[in-house]
C-alpha cells in the first residue's frame, strides 16, 4: 500500500512537471530571429541602450563587388535564394516609439528631432565604443569632447578601426517633427569577417527617455540560420545518429542470434539504445529545420528535449540496477523497486524543466537564482545516483568475492573501472566548463563552445557501449545471469540472505555452513 501511495505521489509530481513544460513552451524564444516587442531601453552612464542580439557569425562565402557593407533589402522577397552563401544581419520592420510628452516638446517644422543609433560591432572591438580611448567613461559625446573635435555631439562615441573604417558600424534613424514613432529602413548588413557580433540600439538624448523598440532582426550564417555556436552540432548529431545505428544493429544481430538465452537486463539495454538512437535523430532533424527556417520548430524541439530527458533517466536507472546486481546476482530488485522508480520520476521532471529552459526558453531572461533553482536539483540527483551506484557496486563486489565467483567478479570489476573512469572524466570536464564560462563571459571562444554538450553525448555513448560489450548476449549466459543454484539473492540493501547473516549496523558477519551442492556450483562457476 505504501508503494502505491509513493507511485501516486510521483505521478502527481509528473503532472506538475508537464505543466511547467507547457509554460516554458509558450514562453520560448525564436533564436536567430530576434523579436522585439515594445521593449524599453536601459540607462548606462550618459546613454540609453537596448541589446538587440549577439551571435557567432562566419564570413560570407560569396561577397559583393560593392565595398559598402550594407544595402537596402526587400524583406518581402525570398531571402534564401539570392543570399545563399552569405552571412548577414537583416533589419526587418524595426520601429522606435517615444513618449507623447517627448514628441510634444519638439518643433513640428524641424526635420530631425531625435536620434536612435543601431551599432554593430565585433566583440574584440568593444573598447572602441565609448570614450575609453579618450580616457573618459562616457558613452555619448559631451560638449567638451565635441569642441575638441573628437566626436559629434548627441551621438555615441565610436573609434573606427584602422583596418576597416566601416566598423564598428553605425546606422542612424531619426524622429521627424512631433511624430511619436519612426521606423528603420529595411536593410541588410553583410558580414565579411568571422567573429562574435553584438547589436546594440542606443540613444543619447535624455528627452527620448521612455522610448520603446519593436520589430525584429534576422541573423544568418553562410550555410543557414543556425547560430555559429550551434552549427557544428548538427553534423555531430548526424554522426552520433549513425553511431547509435551501428551499435543498435550489432546489438540486434546478437539479440536475434541468441534470443533463447536472453535475460531481462538485455531488454533494458535495448530500450536505452533505441532511446539514444531516437534522441540523436530527432536532434539532428531539429537542427536541420532550424538551419533552414531560422526558427526552432517547437514540436520537434519538445520531442527532442523529452527524448533527452527520458534517455538520461533510463540510462541512470540502467547503471543503478546493473550495479545492484539485477539479473546477475539477484533476480529482482525486491522492495526497493518503488524507490528506484520514484528517483527516476523525480529526475525526469527536474531534467525536463532544465532542458526546456536551455533549448526553448531564453536563458538570459532568467535571474541567477532561477538558473540555480533549475540546475541544483539535477546536480543533486546526479550526485545521489553516483553515490547509490557505487554503494551498490561495493556490496555486489563484496558478495561476489565472498562467494568466490571469479567470472562474475571479473565482469563487475571491469564495469566498476569503466564507471570510475567516466566519473573522473565528468568531474574534470565540469571543472573545464566552469573555467571556460568564467574566462569567456562574452563568448569570444564561440567556435569551440559546441564541444561542451558534445562531450556528454560521447561519454553516455561510451558507457552504453561498455555495458553492451560486457553483457552481450551469448550461448553461455550463465557467466553473468542469475542462477538459483548459487543462492545469489540479495535483500533490499544488497545483503545476502542465503549465505550469511549480516548485521546492518555492525561490522561482524556470522557465517554458516553452505548448503549441499554449493561447492559443486562454485566449481562450475570457475570453469565458466
Amino acid at each position: 500500500m505504501a508503494e502505491k501511495e509513493m507511485l501516486l505521489w510521483s505521478f502527481k509530481r509528473l503532472g506538475l512537471g508537464f505543466l511547467i513544460i507547457w509554460w516554458f513552451w509558450l514562453a520560448s524564444s525564436s533564436a536567430s530571429i530576434h523579436e522585439y516587442g515594445r521593449e524599453a531601453f536601459t540607462p548606462q552612464e550618459n546613454a540609453f541602450f537596448f541589446h538587440g542580439g549577439s551571435e557567432g557569425l562566419y564570413a560570407s562565402k560569396i561577397r559583393r563587388d560593392s565595398s559598402s557593407a550594407s544595402a537596402d533589402h526587400d524583406s518581402s522577397s525570398p531571402p534564401d535564394k539570392p543570399l545563399k552563401g552569405k552571412s548577414f544581419i537583416r533589419f526587418e520592420s524595426v520601429s522606435f516609439v517615444r513618449t507623447k510628452d517627448s514628441a510634444n516638446k519638439q518643433n513640428a517644422m524641424q526635420q530631425n528631432t531625435g536620434l536612435v543609433e543601431a551599432i554593430i560591432l565585433e566583440v574584440k572591438d568593444r573598447e572602441r565604443i565609448g570614450g575609453s580611448f579618450l580616457k573618459s567613461n562616457v558613452i555619448c559625446c559631451t560638449p567638451g569632447l565635441a569642441n575638441s573635435g573628437s566626436c559629434k555631439l548627441g551621438e555615441v562615441i565610436i573609434h573606427k578601426s584602422e583596418d576597416n573604417p566601416d566598423w564598428p558600424m553605425r546606422i542612424k534613424t531619426f524622429f521627424e517633427g512631433k511624430n511619436v514613432e519612426t521606423s528603420m529602413s529595411p536593410q541588410m548588413v553583410e558580414i565579411n569577417k568571422t567573429g562574435m557580433y553584438y547589436l546594440y540600439f542606443m540613444f543619447c538624448d535624455p528627452e527620448l527617455k521612455g522610448t520603446l523598440i519593436k520589430g525584429r532582426t534576422v541573423w544568418r550564417n553562410p550555410d543557414g540560420y543556425l547560430p555559429g555556436k550551434m552549427a557544428p552540432l548538427m553534423t555531430f548529431y548526424g554522426f552520433m545518429s549513425l553511431a547509435y545505428l551501428v551499435l543498435g544493429l550489432v546489438w540486434f544481430l546478437r539479440f536475434v542470434r541468441f534470443w533463447k538465452d536472453i535475460i531481462q537486463l538485455h531488454y533494458h539495454i535495448t530500450a536505452v539504445i533505441a532511446l539514444g538512437m531516437c534522441e540523436m535523430a530527432v536532434w539532428y532533424f531539429e537542427y536541420a529545420n532550424f538551419n533552414s527556417t531560422g526558427t526552432r520548430p517547437m514540436g520537434i524541439t519538445l520531442w527532442a528535449v523529452t527524448f533527452s530527458s527520458v534517455k538520461k533517466t533510463v540510462s541512470r536507472l540502467l547503471l543503478l540496477v546493473v550495479s545492484m546486481g539485477y539479473g546477475v546476482v539477484k533476480p529482482t530488485l525486491g522492495g526497493i523497486t518503488s524507490k528506484v522508480l520514484l528517483l527516476g520520476v523525480i529526475y525526469f521532471v527536474a531534467s525536463q524543466a532544465l532542458e526546456l529552459v536551455e533549448h526553448l526558453g531564453n536563458i538570459n531572461d532568467f535571474s541567477g537564482k532561477t538558473k540555480l533553482f533549475l540546475v541544483l536539483p539535477v546536480a543533486f540527483l546526479d550526485s545521489w545516483f553516483i553515490l547509490w551506484i557505487f554503494s551498490s557496486l561495493s556490496k555486489t563486489l563484496e558478495k561476489l568475492q565472498m562467494r568466490r565467483n571469479t567470472v562474475k567478479l571479473e565482469l563487475y570489476r571491469k564495469f566498476t573501472n569503466s564507471l570510475a573512469v567516466s566519473v573522473l572524466l565528468s568531474i574534470a570536464w565540469i571543472g573545464f566548463e566552469l573555467y571556460f564560462n568564467a574566462t569567456d563571459p562574452l563568448s569570444e571562444l564561440w567556435q569551440i563552445a559546441w564541444i561542451i554538450p558534445a562531450f556528454w553525448s560521447l561519454l553516455a555513448y561510451s558507457l552504453l557501449a561498455v555495458i553492451c560489450l560486457l553483457w552481450a548476449p551469448s550461448r553461455n549466459p550463465t557467466r553473468y545471469a542469475y542462477s538459483e543454484e548459487t543462492g545469489d539473492e540479495f535483500d533490499e540493501e544488497g545483503i545476502s540472505l542465503t549465505s550469511s547473516a549480516m548485521h546492518v549496523g555492525g561490522d561482524t558477519v556470522a557465517k554458516r555452513e553452505f548448503p549441499d551442492g554449493f561447492g559443486e556450483a562454485l566449481e562450475e562457476d570457475k570453469r565458466e
